[in-house]
């Protein structure tokens, strides 16, 4: 086994590990920022500059990389750029929190986190994945149908929020579409994109970044379901955390 199989799966072992502190242990941004955890920047900004790695590494690599590309290589860059220049270029600026921050603590693990997996990614892609499956197969258009059915929910799930911060004052209950199964169709939509990219690539980084992706958001969505429940006494009852009828 070479040394960057064994680094990708090290790096899945670290989330399975992760999980169970991030169920115990709610992250100090957004709604669940707290004092005590050291320098703070500006949430907005926070957010741009821990994205970041992940939208210029992975696909830096990937064009650099001498491995011949196809078009289903292309394919997952395109789509991997989609998702992250949403959340770099667009996302942060518009959130409704001027004057909000968050750690700097959080943001410097955000950049870790991004650069890893998109390190992983991209190197795989341009270094050292075998030559593209002929496109199209059924793994490539089920992943990336199920990755744009992700992505559109997560950004209808974001709207949604950012419009009701617009309207009211402070969090109110979300209500409408995913809404009335679970506390946060946003992560369950990142969670599906991620997952369809998973098919669509067939690899082990791919698969990396699906398994840290479910291992860091559903402990949050939990976490944002919990909170809402403690918040406000009338929260619908047969809401879910993450994942419709189950958790």
């Amino acid at each position: 086994m070479d040394v960057f199989t064994l680094a990708v799966i090290a790096w899945m072992l670290v989330a399975v590990v992760t999980m169970p502190v991030l169920l115990r242990v709610r992250a100090p941004y957004g709604r669940h920022v707290k004092p005590g955890w050291g320098p703070t920047v500006d949430n907005r900004w926070g957010w741009f500059i821990m994205e970041l790695p992940a939208l210029v590494l992975m696909p830096l690599l990937t064009i650099l990389g001498p491995r011949d590309k196809d078009t289903l290589t292309w394919l997952l860059t395109g789509l991997w750029c989609a998702h992250y220049v949403n959340r770099t270029l667009i996302f942060p600026f518009r959130l409704h929190t001027r004057g909000k921050r968050m750690p700097l603590a959080i943001v410097l693990s955000g950049i870790g986190f991004n650069a890893i997996n998109g390190g992983l990614n991209g190197w795989w892609l341009g270094f050292t994945a075998p030559p593209d499956r002929g496109f199209p197969d059924v793994l490539s258009v089920l992943g990336i149908v199920l990755f744009a059915a992700g992505m559109g929910i997560n950004h209808w799930a974001d709207t949604r929020l950012i419009d009701l911060r617009a309207i009211g004052d402070g969090y109110q209950i979300p209500r409408g579409g995913p809404f009335e199964r679970i506390s946060c169709p946003n992560h369950f939509g990142e969670i599906l994109e991620w997952w369809g990219f998973a098919l669509a690539a067939w690899s082990l980084p791919s698969l990396s970044f699906a398994i840290w992706t479910f291992c860091n958001l559903a402990p949050r969505a939990r976490n944002h379901h919990a909170w809402y429940r403690e918040h406000f006494p009338d929260y619908p009852p047969g809401r879910r955390a993450v994942i419709p009828f189950i958790w």
